[in-house]
């Protein structure tokens, strides 16, 4: 066989031949180095979709041309011979950009902007291979993109746009609406409507998409014959055989090959366990392991057909069969659209997750339970031997099978199902799309016509550690009459008999997986009485046998007017980087191009939750050809320990390390791949010491930072005797991951005489640069710090991103050499820290009609290995532990306690989510032991004008009870809660619940100093207005505000005005952006310095009325008039002393309400948001647009962390939850069905003392999504009240599908309940 060495394909319509390429070499890894960096690297392991790109290829036996979706970061370069690749930057660019870039940037469904580009090549798949998808294809494009920012509705909006709907134009639905607007700046229509509009876009005009004008298909690829191709570096051998023969020969010969085709293991396994594969034969352009055919008893596919693939022949199978011979086919079909994400559907294979046997395969159970037939073949004397192996057979134990080292799996035979057999698949796992199972089963029986059972095939994932059939039950079953309720009961106690898990099984969460497969048989075997006719359901019974299904989603915003007499502020124009971001031309840290000498930096990191460094020996790590250095604490010329209150920690540890992930030293290398294997031969000696991980093992050895803020007001003691009733109790809140899609990254570049450029993905470009001074010993003025912009932040990149500026800052003063780092995902979880946990204790004393007068909270939070802000985040807290109701007499305390995990930081709303959600779980136990109604009791509470806070502020202009009750009516609360309670009758596994919350969210800085903003503005002599503030630009639109600002005030076209970026050395002394004061304080500064100027411009405008601004700028300049202004702002009145309890914390106060829906499945645990609407009072917004995007992206942060997003430490330290597979934020199909965003009608905006009567709005929402989690409580609630349990809910959040099962509390997990035996630890814990 003669292999060639030559890679051909063709990149973005042109053609690329590489001799011999790297296999190691990701296509991700490749188009960045060639400059296309639109495409992002968001996570390494296909579970973002930052790295979506779109593969092409043609099929030369069928005549045509395929277009998938695929992850840039898992595709290996070699396996794209003779394929056509585009990346973002193929389809359009800023001045002629594709109609999904131009509509998903007016449509603003891009703010930050790092998962954009990814985004937009789903959707551009999707229309290559169907230019008019139905809507429920256009959402379902996007399971495998993640968004932080946005919250997906505007994203979903724009697909639909390219949707078919019938008796639907998607053209003609944008021409302009009257008193709607045309979309324009200066839509006349919009500066005379002194009413709310439904803000749903519909006015914008877009570019037709016409689907015959894309990239062709290269007409030489239709042509082009693959041959054998041989790619070699020093470490991997690469073998691409085009057809079976060739295949079996390189088996041969290289008998321990990895056979590798979509590189969804494989390329994991490489990146994260270090696992080696030195010989990799690529089986992915072979067409006989591709091959299908419908045969007269079952369907045989080829081992290499892609998941994708296998649906569509699904599909048609289901079509071709007799309808009683589908029914394996269907359930296979149904399975696999849970299967992973588009994108991982695309590359992997059957063969594949047969080989890998993951013990929650969504493909072996059935392969199990239908007992398909394996073809396995191999070369044996230059002659093809092929031989059938049972599925049942072919799997030998975990991670074993019974191949010889030269066999491969060359097809599957799946039969055609019987008359009398039902086939059904069941899944459950924490995110309902886009995850791996915790439990999954394909169950099969055949009945005859008496309804016996004549055979049944129980096949279940996630009860082992391989896929297993049940065969005490099967057996049981077996001549058993279906449809009698005893042999059900029976069947139960066998399965829950078979199946024995321990307490600290591997994966944890013993009790749940019992339940599920419960509830697994309980579902089949009413559907299957109900489908093979043998009795007649009860109608609750029947409601609820399927699994929750999900409507398209749809949603509506219905907003203020902009201010009277503003031109464009308050208007809804796009965020100012957005057509940049959707076309993929928007630079970040990463995408800066190289520079001469540039080097890579690379964290070493403590392996020990608590030691003392005993040694650290770098001379293995150092002998590695390309790595130029090593630095550790003793190579910090300046100071090493730093804190932003307390100097409680150190750039490089020195002598003692306090957590998993605390940074010992820093490789420096000439890239990153030599880095990253070098910083695994760094050895360092520990003496490990005992370590505290959760809050509850703190408490017990009072183990807490030396702060615990305080607050009182009134006489607590007095107020306790004068009510009628006390109640006690506890709640707690875990923690979040930030989970921003751009991770930290910095550039550091010396320059000469001791001076230093740094670029950061920081909030706080002060702080980075006055640390990194102090870290070299250097003056901060030879330190510039510079930031563009940053892809998402959230609070976690306002502390944590200092230290990777500092570390490499440090390497670069020795090297003088520039270095930058990027922090790989799971690098960037384990180091950077994450929302505070918080336990809750609390005392609350009430009248008899509901009043309360006395409350004691006592705070508890895990602040983690070092201080950082948790003791201002205990502060903020207590500050809002009165969240919106009046209590007389209150002592609120927090303890920040020390532990062992990584140092927890802010996060979007510091504190106050976690003390919303204590107080609001105390009302609701409270409710339910009086057995009054908790919204009554709010109700009775709830803060009205005049009264005072606990911090003594007079709540003036107080709008928040009208809020509610606007949330309340438009809502329809009290009608859908009749409806609710006639549903939960209705059906015995679906209950429904909804919850109605209030917010108030007070605006300011505690700390007094950090109040203030600078702001430089020129006007050159063109009449271009440049634009230079103290706020970072993340997504949430500051640029895009303070630019309409800056046009406002300047009276100047806003295309005039420009704002390049963030730099120390044009705004001094600037104050992090966070907390919702960005646009106040940064708003107010630009505003400051914009009216300096329009005065000076006053008298030549006045003398020369009919000039342009250029020409009006002209005479200024030659009268010697100043066109540059510095502006300054600090904010007025407020200045609080938290020991006299005195003065004003707060400048004013963003409230808002919000109401949810959910249904959850009771056999399961899994639950899907209906409805929500939410109204916010914001003011007069500067952009009601960019604010409706802000409401809805922290809204669905809050939903996150109220829900599915759980962290999970190993009894070790190590974190768990590392990546996206196992740390599962929101995904498009996770957000309300129906999601319905307000602006309060009645604001008086005229008192609120910020930038034209806005309203910081960037925190506020997320705590909104506490209403999800309470709405859950009460179809929880529901749940037991069928059962007869009206025992008080104790559910902790956030609420995963294990608690809200756990929680129902009904006789199937009390029958299940895995009790922890002495000396068992759990497999994982929540600190």
């Amino acid at each position: 066989m003669t292999f060639g060495n030559k890679l051909r394909f063709y990149l973005n319509g042109t053609s690329v031949e590489i001799d011999n390429p790297d296999p190691d070499t990701t296509l991700l890894n490749y188009v960045r180095s060639i400059g296309l960096t639109g495409t992002k690297l968001g996570c390494g392991e296909g579970g973002c979709g930052a790295c979506t790109i779109m593969i092409s290829s043609y099929n030369q036996t069928l005549d045509k041309i395929s277009h998938i979706s695929a992850n840039a970061c898992l595709t290996p370069l070699c396996s794209i011979d003779g394929k056509h690749i585009i990346t973002i930057e193929g389809i359009g660019n800023v001045k002629n950009p594709h109609p999904i870039q131009e509509r998903l940037a007016l449509l603003h469904g891009s703010q930050c902007g790092f998962c954009t580009p990814g985004v937009v090549m789903s959707l551009y798949s999707l229309l290559r291979n169907n230019p008019n998808p139905s809507e429920e294809e256009a959402e379902e494009c996007f399971d495998g993109n993640l968004c932080r920012c946005t919250g997906y509705r505007p994203i979903l909006d724009t697909a639909k746009t390219f949707a078919c709907v019938e008796n639907n134009d998607p053209y003609k639905n944008h021409e302009p609406q009257e008193y709607v607007g045309c979309g324009k700046v200066d839509c006349c229509k919009l500066n005379n409507v002194d009413t709310t509009f439904n803000h749903n876009f519909s006015q914008i005009q877009f570019k037709k998409y016409d689907a015959t004008q894309e990239l062709i298909f290269p007409p030489s690829l239709m042509k082009y014959a693959p041959g054998p191709l041989h790619f070699h570096s020093s470490k991997t051998k690469w073998f691409r055989p085009v057809n079976l023969d060739q295949l079996l020969l390189l088996k041969t010969e290289y008998p321990n090959a990895t056979l590798v085709s979509g590189n969804t293991r494989v390329g994991i396994e490489t990146k994260f366990e270090n696992i080696k594969h030195d010989v990799q034969i690529y089986v992915g352009d072979i067409p006989e392991l591709k091959s299908w055919e419908f045969k007269e008893d079952g369907l045989s596919l080829g081992a290499n057909m892609t998941i994708a693939r296998v649906q569509d022949v699904l599909k048609e199978a289901c079509n071709y069969y007799k309808p009683h011979q589908i029914q394996i086919f269907e359930a296979l079909s149904e399975n696999l659209k849970r299967f992973a994400t588009n994108q991982i559907r695309n590359i992997s294979t059957l063969a594949g997750n047969i080989i890998d046997n993951s013990s929650t395969s969504d493909l072996i159970p059935l392969l199990l339970s239908s007992e398909s037939i394996f073809s396995l073949s191999s070369l044996q004397s230059t002659l093809k031997k092929s031989r059938p192996v049972p599925s049942v057979s072919f799997w030998t134990g975990y991670n074993q099978d019974c191949r010889a080292s030269s066999e491969i799996l060359e097809s599957i035979f799946i039969p055609c199902s019987n008359h009398g057999q039902y086939v059904r698949a069941y899944k459950q796992s924490k995110r309902h799309y886009g995850d791996r199972a915790i439990v999954n089963a394909v169950l099969s029986i055949s009945l005859d016509h008496n309804s016996q059972v004549q055979k049944a095939c129980f096949a279940f994932g996630g009860m082992n550690r391989a896929v297993v059939r049940a065969p005490n039950a099967e057996n049981f079953v077996e001549g058993k009459k279906w449809g009698d309720e005893n042999v059900l009961e029976q069947l139960i106690e066998v399965l829950c008999e078979e199946f024995q898990l321990s307490f600290s099984v591997i994966g944890g969460m013993a009790t749940y997986r019992k339940t599920l497969i419960i509830g697994f048989i309980n579902k089949f075997w009413y559907d299957v009485t109900k489908s093979a006719n043998i009795a007649a359901l009860s109608p609750d019974i029947e409601n609820s046998i399927g699994e929750i299904k999900r409507s398209i989603s749809k949603g509506s915003q219905t907003i203020g007017r902009p201010e009277e007499g503003n031109k464009i502020v308050g208007k809804a124009i796009s965020h100012e980087s957005a057509i940049k971001q959707t076309t993929g031309q928007a630079v970040y840290i990463d995408d800066m191009p190289r520079i001469e000498g540039e080097l890579c930096g690379v964290f070493v990191t403590s392996q020990k939750p608590h030691a003392k460094i005993l040694n650290i020996d770098p001379t293995q790590a150092l002998n590695i050809p390309g790595v130029k250095g090593f630095f550790s604490s003793k190579d910090v010329p300046g100071k090493n320990s730093w804190g932003i209150f307390i100097e409680d920690e150190e750039i490089f540890a020195s002598k003692e390390v306090f957590y998993v992930g605390q940074i010992i030293g820093l490789i420096v290398a000439e890239t990153k791949k030599i880095a990253q294997e070098a910083k695994d031969l760094v050895k360092i000696e520990y003496e490990e010491l005992p370590y505290i991980l959760t809050i509850e093992e703190a408490i017990e050895q009072n183990s807490y930072y030396p702060m615990t803020p305080q607050l009182a007001q009134g006489d607590i003691e007095k107020g306790f005797k004068e009510v009628d009733h006390i109640f006690e109790g506890e709640a707690r809140s875990g923690a979040q991951e930030h989970f921003y899609m751009e991770t930290n990254a910095a550039f550091i570049i010396p320059k000469e005489e001791e001076e230093f450029e740094v670029h950061s993905g920081t909030q706080n470009p002060t702080q980075t640069q006055r640390n990194i001074a102090e870290a070299l010993g250097i003056a901060a003025n030879k330190v510039t710090c510079r930031v563009k912009r940053v892809g998402g932040a959230f609070g976690g990149k306002e502390i944590k991103s200092l230290l990777i500026s500092m570390g490499l800052a440090i390497g670069a003063w020795h090297l003088k050499k520039p270095i930058r780092c990027v922090l790989d995902r799971n690098e960037d979880m384990i180091i950077t820290g994450q929302r505070h946990p918080f336990l809750g204790r609390w005392k609350i004393g009430l009248t008899k009609d509901g009043k309360i007068l006395a409350c004691e909270l006592k705070f508890y939070l895990n602040g983690g290995g070092t201080s950082d802000v948790s003791k201002e985040v205990a502060q903020v807290a207590i500050f809002a532990s009165d969240a919106s109701y009046y209590i007389p007499n209150v002592r609120f305390i927090g303890y920040p306690c020390k532990t062992n995990i990584h140092s927890n930081t802010a996060f979007r709303g510091f504190g106050q989510p976690q003390a919303l959600f204590i107080v609001e779980t105390m009302l609701n136990d409270v409710a339910e032991r009086m057995g009054i109604n908790a919204n009554e009791l709010r109700e009775k509470n709830l803060y009205m004008e005049g009264q005072k806070t606990p911090y003594n502020q007079k709540l003036e202009n107080w709008c928040l009870p009208s809020v509610y009750q606007q949330v309340k009516e438009t809502s329809e609360f009290e009608k859908r809660k009749k409806e609710i309670e006639e549903f939960n009758s209705n059906n015995k596994w679906r209950k429904r619940g909804i919850a109605l919350l209030p917010i108030k969210y007070g605006v300011s800085y505690s700390a007094l100093f950090m109040n203030q903003a600078g702001a430089l503005v020129h006007i050159y002599l063109d009449g271009s207005v440049l634009i230079s503030h103290g706020g970072v630009e993340m997504g949430q639109g500051l640029h895009t505000k303070m630019l309409q600002i800056a046009s406002e005030a300047l009276d100047v076209p806003i295309n005039t005005v420009h704002l390049m970026e963030y730099a120390t050395n044009l705004v001094i002394n600037s104050s992090p952006t966070s907390g919702s004061l960005g646009s106040d304080l940064n708003g107010n500064a630009v505003h400051n310095a914009c009216k300096i100027l329009a005065e000076r411009l006053k008298p030549y405008r006045e003398k020369m009325p009919d000039k342009s601004f250029g020409e009006i700028v002209k005479a200024a300049y030659h009268d010697r008039v100043n066109l540059s202004a510095n502006g300054f702002y600090k904010a007025p009145d407020i200045g609080y002393d938290i020991h006299k309890n005195e003065g004003q914390l707060f400048l004013y106060y963003t409230t808002g309400a919000a109401c949810s829906e959910v249904e959850i499945d009771t056999l399961t645990g899994d639950h899907t948001i209906l409805r929500t609407d939410i109204c916010m009072d914001i003011g007069r917004s500067l952009n009601y647009a960019i604010d409706v995007g802000q409401i809805e992206g922290g809204f669905i942060q809050g939903v996150g962390w109220c829900t599915n997003e759980q962290t999970l430490h190993f009894p070790n330290g190590n974190l768990y939850t590392t990546g996206p597979e196992k740390y599962k934020i929101p995904g498009a199909r996770d957000i309300p069905q129906d999601f319905r965003i307000y602006t309060y009608k009645g604001a008086k905006s005229s008192n609120i003392k910020s930038i034209h009567s806005s309203k910081g709005i960037g925190e506020p929402p997320l705590l909104l999504g506490n209403t999800v989690f309470f709405a859950i409580r009460e179809a929880i609630k529901a749940a037991r009240k069928c059962n007869n349990n009206n025992a008080p809910v104790v559910l902790r959040l956030p609420a995963t599908p294990e608690r809200i099962r756990i929680a129902c509390d009904d006789e199937i997990v009390r029958k299940c309940k895995v009790e922890k035996k002495d000396g068992e630890v759990p497999w994982v814990i929540e600190t």
